[in-house]
């Protein structure tokens, strides 16, 4: 051990930072001691008063416990600890605690109050003394040490080690009680549980907005391309085309915007927005038509769909645009078949179109845009966490040796 590891607990503000915080139980411990004390007193006075006492006692005593289970004693027990023991404890949580939770907590409230009582009681023997016994070598305080029958050098040096001494003893008692914070304060299992719980349920929303976000935003940049690069192609011939193509243009850019707005109402906790319609299964006109007016043929295969619910149906219209997007995005205007029915509590989405090929290759062999498809992009993925989340399955690929995508 090193002479600057030895020393290290002296000169760090670690040390006192935490002796500050074992201090805050003796001041809380005071109240108490002074209770303890005024009791005393009344059970050594008058035996006639001893009943009495006895009895205002255990009231005092059941007031006087409560402090160490409450909640929000736990909570400044938690900010203390952080702030100065350089714990890294959770906030609690807003239920109400368990009662284990609340027996953990008294018992740190009640090691506090010892740990801090027996710190200052310590400095308050300690400290005078030590700074008598410096002062007498400078002939100041000499009338204190009358009597003692140790040399002056000796009183001085046992005045620095009391110091010393306490400076180690507050360095060990906060290094134990930074220990034991996270065992007496932190979160029971239950607790632990129920945050994992709720972690695990803000990434899901994280990734369903993303998923919402990439699928809405995808589909009507995807129109939107489409949409301009016909209308330039046919400006000056059909100029009735282009208009139709702006306005188609337009809407997308509506839509996505209507979409962006909820999915920023919801991060921004606004319950307002949240409600705002969603699109679901019942609104598959008018994403085909979309789909129609970007140069895409679509033919539509539907089924009765009014038995499949909301959430599914929200879901279901979200892979329908997803799949019309690829098809359009990487396929361009081909033939596009979509077929969507609901029977026997399942409901089957179906999108696919030929697969295209680079010139002089089989379509076998997958061009760049088709290859990109059989990868991990986030489309597909996110269409099969939406599937994986209701329960469902999905493939997707070239479908036999028909040269077409599914």
């Amino acid at each position: 051990m090193t002479i600057r590891t030895l020393l290290g607990p002296l000169a760090s503000g670690r040390t006192y930072r935490r002796g500050v915080h074992l201090l805050l139980g003796a001041v809380i411990l005071l109240p108490y001691v002074l209770l303890g004390v005024t009791f005393a007193r009344m059970l050594t006075g008058p035996r006639e008063y001893r009943g009495a006492a006895l009895l205002l006692l255990a009231v005092t005593g059941a007031i006087a416990a409560v402090p160490a289970f409450m909640r929000g004693t736990r909570s400044l027990e938690i900010a203390a600890a952080r702030a100065l023991l350089g714990v890294d404890l959770p906030d609690p949580p807003a239920a109400p605690p368990a009662r284990e939770t609340r027996v953990r907590g008294a018992l740190w409230f009640g090691v506090h109050l010892v740990a801090g009582g027996a710190v200052a009681a310590g400095l308050l023997v300690a400290v005078p003394m030590a700074f008598i016994f410096v002062a007498e070598l400078f002939g100041v305080a000499t009338e204190a040490t009358e009597g003692l029958r140790i040399g002056q050098p000796w009183l001085s040096l046992l005045g620095v080690l009391l110091l010393v001494g306490m400076a180690y003893a507050v360095a060990g008692l906060g290094a134990l009680a930074a220990l034991m914070a996270p065992v007496l304060l932190g979160p029971s299992p239950a607790e632990e549980i129920a945050a994992l719980a709720a972690r695990a349920e803000r990434l899901a929303e994280r990734n369903r907005l993303a998923r919402e976000l990439h699928d809405s935003v995808g589909h009507a940049l995807t129109v939107t391309t489409l949409q301009a690069a016909a209308a330039r192609e046919v400006l000056d011939s059909d100029p009735e085309f282009a208009r139709r193509a702006l306005a188609a243009i337009e809407d997308a850019g509506r839509g996505a915007m209507a979409d962006l707005d909820y999915v920023l109402g919801v991060l921004r906790d606004r319950e307002d927005e949240r409600r705002a319609p969603q699109p679901t299964l019942a609104d598959l006109d008018r994403l085909v038509a979309d789909a129609r007016s970007a140069g895409v043929a679509v033919r539509l295969e539907r089924g009765p769909l009014d038995a499949v619910p909301a959430a599914v149906s929200r879901e279901g219209y979200r892979i329908v645009q997803e799949g019309l997007t690829n098809a359009a995005r990487h396929a361009g205007r081909v033939p596009v078949t979509l077929r969507v029915a609901a029977a026997n509590g399942t409901l089957d989405i179906d999108v696919a179109n030929p697969l295209l090929a680079p010139k002089g290759q089989p379509y076998t062999r997958l061009g760049g845009h088709t290859a990109a498809l059989l990868g991990t992009g986030r489309g597909l993925a996110g269409m099969r966490e939406r599937v994986t989340l209701l329960g469902g399955r999905m493939t997707a690929g070239p479908e036999g040796g028909a040269g077409a995508w599914s």
